[in-house]
């Protein structure tokens, strides 16, 4: 099974896909989508033809996306929530089943600690791929680590 998992953000967002074979997981393709600055709505269409890209090409059967949790700043935290709708939209149109997991879940999932660090949860989605040291930001990170959770869902 392919599963893709998402770290949305304000300005770029993190995806990871793994193949899943019995209880083996394989990396296939992970990285940033960036997303411009200005106009909003140019932004905003250019996140979805970039996940459209993704899920034409790896057809995931499973989408993990990272759900919102407190944030100091309002202006990113909006932004964020917009970036999550285009991104549920977008997986509601491919008719894809959707997981969405708290950051708490996720840590907890991969290091048995529901607060370790984002350098310990790189460290796990490493182990759990076999990937060399960390190769990858902290938002191509999550997004791994995202889809090692969905793996173990039902």
């Amino acid at each position: 099974m392919i599963i893709l998992g998402i770290d949305p953000g304000s300005t770029h967002v993190g995806f990871g896909l793994i193949l899943t074979k019995g209880q083996k997981l394989f990396h296939l393709k992970s990285g940033l989508l960036n997303i411009p600055k200005e106009p909003k709505s140019s932004r905003l269409l250019s996140l979805e033809e970039d996940l459209k890209k993704i899920l034409d090409e790896f057809k995931p059967e499973r989408v993990g996306v990272e759900k919102l949790f407190f944030v100091k700043n309002k202006k990113t935290a909006f932004e964020v929530a917009e970036s999550r709708g285009v991104i549920i939209n977008t997986l509601a149109k491919h008719n894809l089943k959707l997981f969405e997991v708290y950051p708490s879940e996720v840590k907890l999932a991969l290091t048995g600690n529901g607060s370790a660090n984002k350098n310990a949860v790189a460290k796990m989605v490493s182990f759990f791929l076999r990937l060399p040291k960390k190769l990858q930001t902290d938002d191509v990170s999550d997004a791994l680590a995202i889809a090692i959770t969905i793996s173990r869902k039902q």
